[in-house]
């Protein structure tokens, strides 16, 4: 997938990948690069992670279409992970990944002496805010560094100018955004027993709140938006898709999506529609305004807290923030992805969720197409035929209405709820 570039720099669509099966849906719905976790040293704790042998096959994947792999190993590390990550790193140096991502100055050194051939990306968690930040990693050999969440792109834009030409900008484009500093929370860490600098988040910035006092207990202070009280943490979703041009004219290198934890659906309706825009502005700018509305409404049928540009255009105000609601916007159900197809017109997938035969879904495919189809029959792995599918991950035989290929995602609409 190499080869886009802007004022002669090359443009990366960087896609998260929680295991082997997302993986390969980033790299065929158009990502660059992928980011994974191995089973250790990354901050997705509860993301199922990738095992040793699903990283060489994930990594093989990936390189026989051009497509880099980068792993994270970005916790804050303690004296009692160091011994492990030296030995963690002493692996991935024989797997070689295309790049490490790191934060931790000892992770960092540890890195430099046991990877050869593997650059060295510094994470948003290390708080990167300003050029000298960047001249300093720089200097200790990294290649890439990621900004923080809190810069502008005015801010962006500054630090391009004052850093080598072939250090390379990776910003956030799409996503979550953390209430805390670049993502290094506390919360979770003292509400739960759960270290959110160690891949175990428990997301407490998405619970309900309300005030108190203590004097009145059990007198709850009306400070809510409504009954079940306020979500004063509750920030909108990162979405920067209306904004392409002004994400590249800042001269950033790397496009980065947030969602290490996300499914193969997600994965596949960002990827689809951010590659799309990048690619319909490199090619003509008038084509990416004309399809502006198709980018929207294709993002918007992921899952969803709404959007908002974050700190892009200026410190965000309580327009982006949610105060009624922690729970997402959820417009469409994942049910599978087609694993295989026979010579009956079948397609073979791994059931994520309930459907039924007689149903109306859709196909989404790589190339943009959306294929509205009828489900024909479901049959289970034995030959028998059934009204419905009930039970996650039961490997299905599943006749449609109409043609579908490997790696199409099936998909139902929902009906919105007021």
């Amino acid at each position: 997938m190499a080869g886009h570039y802007y004022n002669g720099r090359e443009l990366e669509l960087l896609i998260p990948a929680s295991s082997l099966e997302v993986l390969k849906i980033a790299v065929i719905f158009g990502a660059d690069a992928v980011y994974i976790g191995g089973e250790a040293f990354g901050l997705r704790a509860k993301a199922k992670n990738f095992s040793k042998e699903d990283m060489v096959e994930g990594i093989k994947f990936a390189h026989e279409r051009d497509v880099k792999v980068y792993v994270t190993a970005n916790i804050l590390a303690h004296n009692y992970d160091l011994d492990g990550a030296r030995e963690y790193f002493k692996e991935l140096d024989v797997i070689k990944p295309d790049a490490v991502i790191i934060s931790d100055p000892g992770m960092f050194t540890i890195a430099k002496e046991e990877l050869h051939d593997i650059d060295i990306h510094i994470s948003t968690q290390a708080n990167n805010t300003n050029y000298m930040t960047y001249q300093f990693w720089w200097k200790q050999g990294a290649k890439r560094v990621v900004t923080a969440r809190e810069l502008s792109l005015n801010e962006i834009r500054n630090i391009r100018k004052n850093i080598p030409d072939e250090m390379e900008i990776e910003t956030f484009i799409h996503g979550a955004m953390c209430i805390s500093y670049s993502g290094r929370c506390l919360l979770s860490s003292f509400m739960a027993g759960r270290d959110a600098n160690k891949g175990a988040c428990t997301h407490p910035c998405r619970w309900k709140y309300a005030v108190v006092e203590e004097n009145r207990p059990g007198e709850y202070m009306p400070v809510y938006e409504n009954e079940r009280g306020t979500y004063i943490f509750n920030s909108k979703d990162l979405c920067m898709v209306e904004y392409i041009p002004e994400m590249m004219d800042a001269g950033i290198d790397s496009f980065k999506i947030e969602g290490r934890m996300k499914t193969a659906l997600y994965v596949a309706t960002v990827t689809r529609a951010y590659r799309r825009a990048i690619d319909d502005y490199l090619k003509d700018p008038s084509v990416y305004r004309k399809n502006l509305a198709w980018y929207r409404e294709e993002i918007g049928k992921c899952t969803n807290r709404r959007f908002t540009t974050g700190f892009y255009f200026g410190k965000p105000t309580a327009d982006d923030h949610i105060y009624d609601s922690s729970t997402y916007v959820k417009s469409y159900t994942y049910l599978g992805t087609v694993e295989e197809t026979d010579s009956l017109g079948r397609c073979r997938i791994e059931q994520k969720n309930k459907f039924s035969a007689g149903e109306t879904i859709e196909v989404m495919k790589p190339d943009g197409q959306n294929l509205e189809v009828t489900v024909e029959s479901i049959t289970d792995h034995e030959g028998k035929e059934q009204e419905s599918a009930p039970h996650p991950k039961q490997i299905l035989w599943v006749k449609l209405s109409g043609d579908v290929s490997v790696f199409d995602i099936l998909r139902r609409k929902e009906e919105a709820v007021d």
